[in-house]
């Protein structure tokens, strides 16, 4: 686990210069982990550019190609990149794809696996997705892991924040034992929610948000969970299980009420030509728990996520998409500039998103590398690079 400080961000030939959003929170008695997780790392292999989704029979080419971990690490990955402590207990196999996943997490991208296992003679589960008009559609192939997860995470680290999803068809919806201690111990809790592929969308799983400080679905899990028939309404049913409640409109922006602080806040998505939408709610995760641990208001919150998730689907390659501080700072200054000369679109973002110039980098940080297509490359993070569109 790397702990950086803003106050010794120094580049050398050999490390990358690391940016810490949390350095006036550190000291003494400070938790080691920002942010833990739990969950399936998958092989994703992302293909992009394609002009139609295949039919049977048919073979359809695509422009662009990555090879990347997916599943949980689309969030593992996403939290790093923002300078978030991140450890993640995820079951590994003993093929060649886990070997790629384990490296790119751990040594790429600096995430701590020190509770991960790996297991003899199991499958990594593989996920194929295939961009098309700003949708996607995935196959996936995957076995049960051999143990459950309160056993693969035994003791959870102390840290400042959890995340868990809830939800995808689970006949009786409950927190895992590991979250619940987690939260006794003062980390907060955020949970998203999964697809149900059963239909049910069973409300009971409401009654779950008891032991979360902030639930995270998507327009239709929010409202199908809620049985109600718009985004808003589905927003202020969740507001009465839980102290946060965000819900995330895609092209649209995100809405959301914070009970703790009193704050409602409604936001745009940023303007953006979406190439592959992959991990995008992910990133846009791991945003807003790193604002909401920061202290952060509401709105800033919500459109520091939005801005960060749109830089991800800017870019194909799911979790390798995400957004380093290198890559915002890089959006921020040239909006500015924009605004500078008089462009109108720009001058309503510098003026909305104004905030960011006291977040962003003022000395230059390393990029990040995005996906490759092959995983036969190793990435070369650690040379300094201009990687945002």
């Amino acid at each position: 686990m790397t702990s950086t400080s803003n106050s010794t961000n120094v580049e050398t030939p050999h490390e990358p210069v690391l940016w810490d959003p949390l350095a006036e929170l550190r000291g003494d008695g400070s938790p080691p982990v920002d942010i833990f997780m739990s969950g399936t790392v998958f092989l994703d292999i992302v293909f992009t550019g394609l002009p139609t989704a295949p039919a049977a029979g048919t073979e359809v080419w695509a422009s662009g190609m990555a090879s990347c971990p997916g599943g949980i690490a689309n969030l593992a990955i996403a939290a790093s990149r923002l300078g978030l402590n991140t450890s993640l207990a995820a079951g590994f196999g003993d093929d060649v794809y886990a070997d790629f996943c384990w490296q790119t997490l751990a040594d790429q991208e600096r995430v701590d696996l020190s509770r991960s296992r790996r297991f003899a003679q199991w499958h990594s589960p593989v996920t194929v997705s295939m961009a098309v008009q700003r949708d996607r559609s995935m196959v996936t192939h995957g076995h049960d892991l051999p143990i459950g997860g309160d056993e693969l995470v035994g003791v959870p680290p102390r840290s400042r924040a959890v995340i868990t999803s809830i939800g995808e068809g689970a006949a009786d919806p409950v927190l895992p034992a590991w979250v619940a201690r987690s939260r006794r111990e003062g980390a907060l809790v955020f949970a998203d929610a999964g697809w149900d592929p059963t239909g049910a969308w069973d409300p009971q799983l409401l009654r779950t948000l008891a032991g979360c400080d902030a639930f995270m679905p998507n327009a239709v899990e929010a409202m199908r969970y809620t049985r109600t028939d718009s985004p808003h309404t589905a927003l202020k049913a969740l507001a009465e299980h839980v102290p946060l409640a965000v819900v995330t409109l895609g092209g649209d922006g995100a809405i959301a009420i914070d009970a703790v602080t009193g704050e409602t806040a409604t936001v745009p998505a940023l303007p953006v030509d979406a190439l592959d939408p992959t991990g995008a709610g992910d990133v846009f995760g791991a945003g807003l728990v790193l604002g909401t641990i920061a202290g952060w208001p509401l709105e800033h919150r919500l459109l520091f996520a939005g801005v960060s998730a749109a830089l991800a689907v800017h870019e194909f390659g799911g979790s390798l998409a995400a957004p380093g501080w290198g890559d915002i700072g890089d959006w921020w200054r040239r909006t500015r500039a924009r605004a500078d000369a008089g462009h109108a679109v720009a001058v309503d973002l510098s003026r909305r998103y104004g905030f960011i110039e006291d977040l962003v980098p003022r000395t230059h940080v390393c990029g990040v590398r995005r996906a490759a297509a092959t995983i036969a490359r190793h990435s070369d993070v650690a040379r300094p690079t201009n990687t945002t569109p």
